[in-house]
């Protein structure tokens, strides 16, 4: 049986699942999602807040994606290469069908929309599709997939360079930091449709959306991030701003109030927050700068069939527009015209075979475009003139306005904007007009990510639709009530709607994208309306009448769609009040209300008065009497709680709620299934699967075909011909010929493990004679590196045996002289028997005398120095020369032991006879022949010889640390020596070379992780060098106590 989950364990489980995902989120990214260009910055912990780069190191990208189609039919099931960005462009002339640049118009449009038509009609080249599934606009490659292929929609080709954005900016943010979540700017204007588009890009991209921003939001939003506002509550008035939006596809104009507000804070705190709150926008959906690069483009149409050229041809403008290719070209340098012309007064380009190969030249001023664009500028003073409408506001209001867009530094259109605001003192140009936009949405996807803390900026946008809800009454009536107006603030508190049905029903939601134009959004279906009703009137006796449905609606602050937060049904009913636990509690011991308090139980004042009768009566009597009382307060009690539960005080009015269930989807433009999003990121991964295939291809060609030129210069040079026989170098050369020719013929197509095979087959010929031209380059070093150190590991090893036998003789002899000298002292015993009784009594003199000066042993090195010396000298027998010193201490110890040296002698001897071996058989062979002594087996050999050599060093250290120098008599060299006087007192804590116990502090090596051989050696060295002038100064001070102490013999002599 399985062990039963506890809910601790459940939330602790969910809790260990959730937190990785909220590591996830740790690298966010703001993308501005515009229609020429998409441009992201990225937030991570370390990276605050910076422009995502394209693999060219441009700060934006194209948007526009290009399949390549094959030379060949495409197959079933293949995919083609595919290009972003500048690349895609680069190729769009050559393959029309097949390139879809601008996407972003096309988003949540019905085919039959006038910006699709328009679209189609500057892009003839493009086949255009219904969906079958959303009836929106998708595209059917003309030469890049087989027939059968499905069409792309219009998100999933947006999401292909959505995913090229992520992919940079994981690049950026670095291994280990993935990018799943995400802010993108919108135009105001998209509608409930255009914004699910977005979202299902997004999704299909891997990327999850924190939130949907408006373009002239982020803007304001930027601006803020710098900047202090005045504070209403301190009666300062709110700045009013204008953020000018002309970009590639559409003109927006946003007005917006930035001011600040005290807040309360945690605990007694308050604290200041600024406030950016979009208050009116204006927009026109088809003028920006690619309406602007198309009156160039019917320019060039115009003059190139009024040449002669294609007069003659009999060439017409519709013809010319429907050529796919030409109108390529002609877009892509009706763009570079009109930039050219923002910053000069004319300019000129030329086509190369433009249409049915005849060539054609183009001049324009910039008086003849600004001509061309006189409706267009009437258009941007119509923007801004709606923006202020809908804000309720004159020009005269606004503090600045600020430009955005590459469009907005056309000269004509800032001139109109200069006429518009009566001078262009309001216009602010020191803001990046270029890319405040996707600084305010990465700053907005730092604030909604909880990996991030950032300044406190609370916006609010504008809804810019109206919108509210249609239903039908339980009479069959339809009812319309609009709940929000175009501006209603997203995100704002949910409004409160009562409603009068009793029986379940239907509800739609819906904006008014246009005049009269009611769009829906979502759909709200009850699922117990008249199930709650009926309990109201049955159970607690509500009046049908009375009963009322409540609706809570909001506008979501991630997306602006409608979020229905509560719906209840209820009735204001008479219930029974009963008295709480609180109340039952305070009756229960007389804190009550008065007419339900306890009464006197009888007889309690007679028990009173006995009470106080009874005061001085015994100990045991008081116990029993409280014994007693106890038990009639508990029974009493008892009875009191049992009659306070059972009472009720009344009846009051209580409002009883019932929650009702309901449903709500989006409405609308049929959306996608969860199957049928699955099966589009299928495509996408199977895609993105072939891209890494064709490249892995692509390197096993180039890698093949670089071979082939290698294996031809190594056929040339003098090494490999020396080092190859004829048979192989024949081999070779046939096998790369045959390579060669099969690459540009018949390998076309071939596949990665083809390619991989044929250069398998010639490494296999070509690697063998390169490596024996390796190994004679770099044999003659390693041999001889290693034989010597061969000879340098033999001397050591062959040093250090001589030292230890010296060592080893040299104690035999000593042990020698120490036998003989005891004989002789037992010998000699018994002459000395009669000299020793008649000394008897000096000695005991003596004797009592060592016994006094042992008792006063406390208070040696108090008597003169004189005395101390001369027992000192006396006492003692020194050497009289260095030589006599050197002789009775014989030979240095040796820092080994001859186990110490085992190991590496094995090691010694057999790498001497491998190389007796292999050195003669490697000589016999020729330079053709394959190498029987490898430079690999010498380096192995070299650095296990090296690898033994630091391990000895490394135990001659330990031996030395570990040695504690001993003297003759047994104790530990540099022990202090109780003299008796103060001045050898005074020498003895003078002997900076002594610790406190007497030992000489040790020598250490301190080695570290990583240290090569050479440093080692180097470390070992002066650590060599470092000892042996410790010993030098060691000796010198040994031999200048000695002959101090032999001057104070002499002295006391001579006295």
């Amino acid at each position: 049986m399985a062990p039963r989950r506890t809910p601790l364990s459940a939330v602790l489980t969910a809790l260990l699942l959730l937190v990785p995902q909220v590591f996830a989120v740790a690298a966010v990214v703001g993308i501005d999602l515009g229609t020429e260009y998409i441009k992201a910055a990225l937030v991570k912990p370390g990276i605050p807040l910076e422009i995502v780069l394209t693999k060219d190191s441009r700060r934006k990208e194209t948007s526009a994606i290009t399949f390549k189609p094959p030379t060949s039919d495409p197959k079933p099931g293949s995919y083609p290469e595919r290009a972003y960005g500048s690349d895609a462009l680069a190729i769009a002339p050559r393959f029309p069908g097949d390139s879809f640049p601008n996407l972003k118009s096309l988003l949540g449009l019905p085919t039959d929309s006038g910006e699709v038509k328009e679209y189609a009609s500057r892009h003839p080249a493009l086949q255009l599709v219904v969906h079958k599934t959303r009836g929106t606009t998708a595209f059917k490659p003309v030469r890049a997939f087989s027939p059968e292929e499905e069409a792309w929609l219009v998100e999933e080709l947006l999401a292909m360079e959505l995913r090229t954005i992520r992919e940079n900016a994981e690049a950026l943010a670095g291994p280990g930091s993935p990018v799943r979540s995400a802010v993108l700017t919108i135009p105001p204007y998209y509608t409930a449709e255009e914004r699910r588009a977005v979202e299902l890009a997004a999704d299909l991209a891997g990327l999850k959306v924190l939130s949907l921003i408006s373009d002239g939001l982020a803007v304001g939003l930027h601006y803020a991030t710098s900047r202090q506002f005045p504070n209403v509550n301190e009666g300062a008035k709110p700045e009013l701003h204008m953020v000018f939006d002309m970009g590639a596809g559409s003109t927006k104009a946003t007005v917006m109030r930035f001011q600040s507000r005290t807040v309360k804070d945690v605990g007694k705190f308050n604290k200041t927050v600024q406030e950016v709150q979009v208050l009116g926008v204006g927009w026109d959906r088809t003028l920006g700068g690619d309406a602007l690069n198309y009156l160039i483009v019917d320019d060039m149409i115009t003059q190139f069939t009024a040449s002669k050229a294609a007069a003659a041809a009999s060439i017409s403008p519709d013809a010319v527009r429907a050529h796919g290719r030409a109108v390529a070209k002609l877009t892509q340098q009706a763009e570079k015209v009109r930039h050219v012309l923002s910053a000069n007064s004319n300019t000129q380009t030329s086509f190369e075979g433009l249409y049915e190969d005849i060539d054609f030249k183009y001049a324009v001023t910039r008086a003849d475009f600004e001509t061309m664009a006189s409706q267009h500028a009437e258009r941007v003073v119509a923007a801004v003139e709606r923006a202020l409408a809908a804000a309720g506001l004159e020009i005269a209001d606004l503090d600045s306005v600020i430009l955005h867009g590459g469009a907005s530094r056309t000269p004509f259109v800032q001139r109109a904007l200069e006429k518009a605001l009566g001078g262009a003192e309001k216009i602010r140009t020191n803001v990046n007009s270029d890319e405040a936009a996707v600084f305010g949405a990465g700053f907005r996807a730092a604030e909604l990510s909880p990996s991030f803390r950032v300044k406190e900026i609370r916006i609010a946008d504008a809804a810019v639709y109206p919108a509210g809800m249609r239903w039908k009454t339980d009479d069959g009536k339809e009812k319309h009530q609009r709940l929000w107006t175009a501006a209603s603030f997203i995100g704002a508190p949910a409004k409160e709607v009562t409603l009068p049905n009793k029986e379940d029903f239907g509800l739609t939601f819906y904006q008014e994208v246009a005049s009269q134009v009611e769009a829906e959004t979502k759909r709200l279906e009850t699922k117990n309306l008249t199930a709650s009703v009926s309990e109201l009137v049955e159970k607690h006796k509500c009046e049908r009448a009375d009963v009322k449905v409540k609706m809570s609606a909001r506008l979501a602050p991630d997306n602006g769609e409608v979020d229905v937060t509560q719906l209840v049904v209820e009735c204001e009913a008479e219930v029974a009040e009963k008295e709480g636990f609180v109340d039952g509690v305070k009756n229960l011991f007389g804190f009550g209300k008065k007419e339900t308090a306890q009464q006197p139980i009888k007889g309690d004042e007679s028990s009173s008065e006995q009470a106080e009768e009874s005061s001085s009566s015994s100990a045991a009597e008081s116990s029993s009497t409280a014994t007693e009382s106890a038990s009639t307060s508990t029974s009493t009690s008892s009875s009191a709680a049992a009659t306070a539960s059972e009472a009720a005080t009344g009846s009051k009015k209580q409002v009883i709620a019932i929650p009702v269930k309901f449903t709500l989807e989006k409405a609308g433009i049929p959306t996608l299934s969860k199957t049928e999003v699955t099966i589009l990121k299928d495509r996408l991964k199977a895609f993105d699967a072939s891209d890494r295939a064709r490249v892995q291809r692509e390197e096993a060609l180039n890698q093949l075909e670089a071979y082939t030129y290698k294996v031809r210069d190594l056929l040339e040079r003098e090494d490999f011909v020396a080092h190859s026989t004829d048979a192989e170098r024949s081999s070779l050369e046939t096998k790369n010929n045959d390579a060669s020719d099969w690459l540009y013929g018949d390998g076309a197509e071939a596949t990665k493990e083809d390619f991989r095979a044929r250069l398998k087959e010639l490494q296999g010929i070509a690697e063998p004679v390169l490596k024996r031209i390796e190994e004679a380059e770099k044999r003659p070093e390693l041999l001889k590196g290693l034989q010597d150190a061969l000879n340098s590991t033999d001397a050591f090893l062959k040093d250090i045996k001589n030292k230890i036998a010296e060592y080893d003789a040299w104690q035999a002899k000593k042990s020698a002289e120490a036998a003989a000298a005891e004989t002789a002292a037992s010998s000699s015993g018994s002459a000395d028997a009669s000299a020793a009784s008649e000394g008897s009594e000096s000695s005991s003199t003596t004797a009592t005398a060592s016994e006094s000066s042992s008792a006063g042993g406390d208070f040696d090195g108090l008597e003169d120095d004189e005395a101390s010396t001369t027992t000192s000298s006396s006492a003692t027998s020194t050497p009289s020369s260095m030589a006599d010193i050197d002789k009775e201490r014989g030979p240095v110890p040796p820092l080994y032991t001859l186990d110490d040296l085992a190991e590496t002698e094995a090691l010694y001897a057999a790498i001497t006879a491998w190389l007796a071996e292999k050195v003669p058989a490697q000589e016999k062979l020729g330079p053709a022949d394959d190498p029987v002594l490898l430079v690999k087996d010498l380096q192995e050999r070299r650095d296990k010889l090296d690898k033994a050599g630091l391990a000895l060093a490394m135990k001659g250290v330990k031996n030395f640390e570990k040695r504690k120098p001993v003297r003759e008599d047994g104790k530990e060299e540099g022990a202090k020596k109780k003299t008796g006087s103060k001045k050898a007192g005074k020498k003895e804590k003078a002997k900076g070379s002594e610790t406190k116990s007497g030992k000489k502090p040790a020598a250490t090596v301190k080695l570290k992780a990583g240290q090569s051989k050479e440093e080692i050696d180097e470390m070992l060295k002066e650590f060599k060098k470092e000892a042996e002038r410790k010993k030098e100064e060691y000796e010198q001070q040994e031999q200048a106590e000695q002959q101090q102490q032999q001057q104070e013999g002499k002295e006391h002599d001579e006295l």
